[in-house]
């Protein structure tokens, strides 16, 4: 079994790129300098320079700065000392690249201009120069195309790194929209069914003493609520398991489900009417599944805050459409209503999905709660 840990391979890259230009460039530059008659022998300093220049690679991760004037000089020397051209070139090429892939623009360039300015005066002034005006400027040439393309690479690499911080900070907005919508879910299921249960346990409370025969039907309503609960939090617990996103599994939460909210509200003492309008027809899955979540949070809050004996649900499908509104029979009260967490949370949903959401008082003074949800167009 590999022991092998990143922070070792890290190192063993950092050793292998001076190791492996340092063997290039010795023996390369000697041959190179062998089979240039009119060049300086090689010698021992030959040797010292272009090891200088390839072992201080070894730094160029940490100290690219340092490194790349440290080659630039021992690159100028050797030239100027007119040992052969050859591969000595190989630690200046890749100093250039990494110091300006790393943003230091200004130091890459620098260092490109003073190792051609001073090749070229260097020559001048030893009296050493045997170029032309052509080769002179076929080498600074070389070395704006050396510039050039340690620039597109920096470009490109910068592209990718804001193209993977896009992509990064989406995902993360796209997990934080996704908690939301679990912590939503779990709000509306819990709360919901914890209300039905309390009810029931007060009546059952109520009744185990004076009338303990009638007891029973609250007490299996507590049973069916809480075991309707279980099964929708392990539905949901479900999502935060999943590993397989190509096949992801959703909650069990729409419309067609209602009647079986209903029954349970009623259980609970609220006597609710539906009534639909329109032509019933599928609805997309955040659709379907906002419009039962609106419905339940309504009821929810006339079990636990409105003194009501009975509720209307409403559903009209329109063309463009969906209109829900929940009505109940509260005590009789004026202005406005309070909203809590559960109306925010409504209207948050239907403000997702680019629908309205708004909770008024009902003529004779209960709770009306509105929403108006846009349909997908029919298709013919």
């Amino acid at each position: 079994m590999s022991t092998t840990t990143p922070a070792t391979r890290s190192q063993v890259k950092r050793i292998a790129l001076p190791a492996i230009v340092s063997v290039v460039a010795v023996f390369g530059s000697i041959r190179a300098t062998e089979g240039q008659a009119d060049r300086r022998p090689a010698d021992w300093l030959l040797v010292v320079l272009v090891l200088i220049g390839s072992v201080s690679l070894y730094w160029l991760d940490t100290r690219p700065v340092p490194v790349i004037w440290t080659i630039t000089l021992a690159t100028l020397i050797y030239m100027l000392r007119e040992y052969g051209y050859g591969p000595v070139i190989f630690s200046f090429v890749i100093a250039v690249f990494a110091t300006i892939r790393a943003g230091h623009r200004a130091a890459g360039w620098a260092a490109i201009a003073a190792l051609y300015t001073g090749h070229v005066l260097g020559r001048l002034v030893l009296g050493t120069n045997d170029q032309n005006v052509y080769q002179v400027l076929l080498v600074g040439t070389c070395f704006l195309v050396l510039g050039f393309l340690a620039e597109l690479f920096r470009a490109h690499r910068e592209r990718v790194a804001a193209a993977d911080k896009t992509r990064r900070e989406a995902e993360l907005r796209r997990a934080g929209e996704e908690r939301l919508r679990i912590a939503q879910e779990l709000h509306d299921v819990v709360a919901h069914h914890i209300s039905l249960i309390n009810v029931q346990a007060s009546t059952a409370l109520h009744l185990v003493d004076r009338q303990p025969e009638q007891a029973g039907p609250a007490l299996s309503a507590i049973k069916e609520a809480s075991k309707e609960a279980l099964v929708e939090l392990r539905s949901i617990v479900g999502i935060l398991r999943q590993t397989d996103e190509s096949a992801p599994r959703q909650p069990v939460a729409g419309l067609e489900r209602l009647e079986h909210l209903i029954s349970g509200t009623s259980r609970a003492g609220l006597e609710v009417h539906t009534i639909v309008h329109g032509d019933p027809r599928p609805l997309p899955t955040g659709l379907d599944r906002a419009a039962f979540r609106i419905i339940q949070e309504s009821l929810t809050n006339i079990v636990r805050h409105a003194k009501a004996t009975a509720a209307t649900v409403r559903i009209q499908y329109g063309e463009e459409t969906l209109v829900l509104q929940v009505d109940d029979n509260g005590e009789s009260l004026t202005g406005p209503p309070r909203e809590g967490n559960g109306i925010i949370g409504m209207r948050e949903r239907a403000t997702a999905l680019g629908g309205t959401l708004t909770a008024s008082r009902t003529p004779t003074g209960g709770l009306r709660v509105v929403a108006h949800l846009p349909l997908e167009p029919r298709t013919t």
